[in-house]
């Protein structure tokens, strides 16, 4: 597994950050506003596979791109950036060791948190 940071995710986090797209939810929220398979699928099937991944902070190239397997460290419910996402992604990347992953997500953390 090669995950690494998918920069495509990381401008359409900050750009919705930018916008005020974000719920200031808390880190224990995350498990429920996360997004299930039924809404991932639906979401997948209306909007496509690109439009999916900017909604994930990790990819793994060596996946097949159109597939769940390549995306990791969600970020949002397909509408706005979560907090509680961030946090979980920051928490969870940083004790995988991806530490790219894990600043981007610090970084739009500390926007979040500055408005």
């Amino acid at each position: 597994m090669a995950i690494e940071l998918n920069r495509p995710a990381l401008e359409h986090a900050r750009a919705l950050v930018r916008d005020g797209s974000v719920v200031r939810d808390e880190r224990d929220d995350w498990s429920e506003a996360n997004p299930t398979a039924e809404e991932e699928n639906a979401f997948i099937e209306k909007e496509g596979w690109t439009e999916y991944s900017h909604w994930h902070m990790g990819i793994d190239k060596t996946e097949n791109r159109e597939t769940k397997q390549a995306y990791s460290f969600p970020f949002g419910d397909f509408r706005k950036v979560h907090r509680s996402g961030v946090i979980a992604g920051e928490s969870r990347s940083g004790q995988n060791d991806y530490t790219d992953i894990r600043d981007a997500l610090k970084d739009l953390l500390d926007r979040i948190d500055a408005d």
